[in-house]
């Protein structure tokens, strides 16, 4: 009976050790009572009939591969934990910078706006609206013709009183509707960390992913 009892007690912390999900800690705890309980098995082990050997050695290559993965897991969460500080620390320098991302909310600096149109291809017309937050129109004007790529402008808002405009923009090439993205450039404020994502806080109140920049004045 005590045979039976120490296999099955070593077994069961075998498998709570390669189904869990705790920290190195736990494993460590986990792996000592399983040696515990693996002692015991064999001193108490019916000399007629032995634990098969390659069991045993089947065993433990499990419980040091598992301990070793959550060693690993352990440090790569800390690696990541310290690339993110690192990040924040180095994107501080970009306070005060102005960057272009996709959005089609531009901010009014100094009376003026900047913007640009990401043209998906060749176009004979490309269209900018200005609209006010809640999309009153305030103004429209034609870039002309343009190439695929990315296309900047500016719109006079010295006789506009908010801080903030919306754009829409429309492509076309003889009369066919071409894929057109609006941009806008807005300055950094500050850079925090949400949710071990690396975010910048701009002047128009948005707060976007680093990724999501595409250039930075």
């Amino acid at each position: 009976m005590t045979t039976t009892s120490s296999v099955n007690s070593s077994t069961a912390a075998l498998n709570n050790l390669t189904t869990g999900s705790g920290t190195v800690s736990d494993a460590t705890a986990a792996q000592d009572r399983f040696l515990k309980l693996l002692v015991a098995q064999l001193n108490n082990q019916d000399p007629m009939n032995p634990m098969d050997n390659a069991q045993m050695t089947s065993q433990m290559a499990q419980i040091n591969t598992v301990t070793g993965i959550n060693k690993l897991n352990e440090t790569m969460s800390s690696m990541v934990s310290q690339l993110l500080s690192t990040q924040i620390l180095q994107s501080a320098s970009m306070v005060g910078h102005n960057v272009l991302l996709p959005s089609n909310t531009l901010s009014v600096s100094k009376g003026v706006a900047a913007g640009a149109v990401d043209v998906g291809a060749s176009a004979d017309s490309v269209s900018v609206e200005i609209q006010t937050p809640g999309g009153q129109v305030l103004d429209t004007f034609n870039l002309g013709a343009k190439n695929a790529g990315r296309h900047e402008f500016t719109w006079d808002a010295s006789a506009y009183q908010g801080q903030t405009v919306k754009i829409a923009v429309k492509a076309s090439m003889g009369g066919k509707s071409v894929s057109a993205t609006p941009m806008a450039v807005d300055t950094i404020q500050s850079v925090s960390n949400e949710s071990g994502t690396l975010k910048l806080n701009l002047a128009n109140g948005a707060s976007v992913s680093y990724t999501d920049v595409a250039a930075i004045y």
